[in-house]
Order: C-alpha cells, then structure tokens, then sequence
C-alpha cells in the first residue's frame, strides 16, 4: 500500500529521480489516454496527482489557449516537473487535490494519469473536486486494471518473499485501488455518467541501447520490487535481484523488455451544475 507520506518521501523521491524512465513505461498508455482527453472540451484543466508533469505539459502544448495546472502532494515531483516545462500556460503545485482551492477560474477538466488512486479518503476528495469545479465539469483518468491481468505486478510479487496481508480497508490507496469498476463508482462521490473503457497496452520496462539494465535499474527503484529490495538483507536481496534479472531477460523481445498492462480510461461529469 502507498500513501500519502510514502509520496512525500521515498516514493516521491524515487519516481522524481527516474521520470524518464516512468515516462517510457506507460508510452504506449499516455497516446491512448491524451486521445480520451481530446474529445472533451475545457480551458482551465488540472492534472491530479501531475507526477512529473509528461501529461500536463502535453495538455498545454495541445491547448495553448488553455490554462493547465499540476498538482501534486509529492514536493520533488513538482520540482521536476517544473524544471523539465518550458509551456508558459503551465504550471505545477505542491498541493493535496482533496482539500486544494484553485486561486483563479474554477476548473472545467479534471486529468490523470495514474495519479487518483492514492487518496486516503476517495469519496471526500472527489466530492470536493466536484464542489469546485465548474457547473457540468468533465474527468478523465487513467487507473490499473486488477493485477492478474497486469504481468509486469504479477510477475514481480513472485520473485517476493511471502508478507504477512495487511488488514483489508474500505479504501485502501495504492496502484491497484481502482481495478474494480463498481469500486470506483462508490468513490466517485459528486460525479455521475461514469463509463470505462479497457485498454490493453505494454508496459515498457526497459528501452534504449542497454534494455535489460534499464529495466533492472526501473525495477530497482519503482513499485514493489523496489520497496522489498530496500529491506532486504543482503543475502535476500541478492536471491531477489539474480530472480528479477532472468525475469527481465526473459521479456527481453525486439530491443525493448515489455510486459503485457491493463488499464481503465475513466470519464465522468460532476453533479455539480449551478453556479
């Protein structure tokens, strides 16, 4: 489970450090995701949970008469976001989208790539991004589809020693919070005509002229190899990482290591329809 301090800290930290390479992971789920975002209109768009900006700054290069605006709670995802943009109408915030207040129009486009399923009270936050939104205001987000269908998570949690399972919760926040359609309905509170739609799409691991090693070096430092390898003994760790590297050789297909993903695009209006 990640959480809201895990961002602020190590997790934060890690993804900030390794954006391009978490950039070229979903490079064949952002096209996909910026075409759902296309078809819907809106000047003053927000990017919950912006990471390190890729789809705000491709929002603003694609509205340049819009106004786009990132937030996340991750203060060194925010720093790299900002170093990486040079689009004048777009700027990045350390903020919690569950209680941020936008300091000029209210917003009329909510987007996300993965950034929405880590909130530790996902009814609250969406019913507040509805309460200050524009009247008829749209969201579209991307999220996992259930592990089992996403090789990449399945295949590392079998390369992990056993851990005990934490306690179930109502809304427990991590990658995999809003693999279930019905779920995500219960947390969507303020918003209504939500549709789904199932994309298929392979997660890129590693690229370039050293594949294998970018994948080992993503490995080590995103998601939940990462985590289990800082607390690792040194004898585990090194069992764990001979395990992982046959792992990535044996996805190693045409130059680039690639597991099969799944992910939901999410649309939706806000209730919200006065002024």
């Amino acid at each position: 489970m990640t959480n809201a301090s895990d961002w602020r800290g190590t997790v934060g930290k890690s993804w900030a450090q390794e954006w391009m390479r978490t950039d070229i992971s979903f490079g064949e789920l952002t096209p996909r995701l910026l075409a759902a975002i296309a078809a819907e209109p809106g000047d003053t768009v927000v990017d919950v949970g912006c990471g390190a900006g890729q789809l705000s700054i491709a929002v603003g290069q694609a509205r340049l008469h819009a106004s786009v605006t990132g937030i996340d709670i991750s203060g060194d995802l925010v720093a790299a976001a900002t170093a990486r943009s040079d689009i004048p109408n777009v700027r990045f915030l350390e903020a919690d989208a569950s209680h941020w207040q936008p300091e000029g129009g209210r917003p009329d486009l909510y987007v996300s790539r993965h950034g929405v399923m880590f909130f530790p009270d996902p009814p609250e936050a969406f019913a507040h991004l509805a309460q200050i939104a524009a009247p008829g205001a749209r969201i579209v987000f991307s999220c996992f589809r259930k592990p089992s269908e996403n090789a990449w998570a399945a295949s590392l949690a079998g390369l992990l020693p056993a851990t005990e399972p934490s306690a179930p919760q109502r809304f427990s926040p991590g990658p995999f919070a809003f693999a279930d359609p019905d779920h995500v309905r219960l947390c969507m509170a303020g918003w209504r005509d939500l549709a789904f739609t199932p994309v298929d799409f392979a997660y890129v691991a590693g690229a370039g002229d050293d594949p294998v090693g970018e994948a080992m070096a993503l490995f080590r430092r995103i998601g939940p190899a990462a985590a289990a390898l800082r607390n690792l003994v040194d004898a585990e760790r090194q069992e764990v990482e001979e395990r992982l590297l046959e792992l990535v050789k044996a996805h190693l297909v045409d130059g680039r290591v690639t597991f099969p993903a799944a992910a939901w695009l999410v649309s939706a209006s806000s209730d919200h329809r006065n002024g």
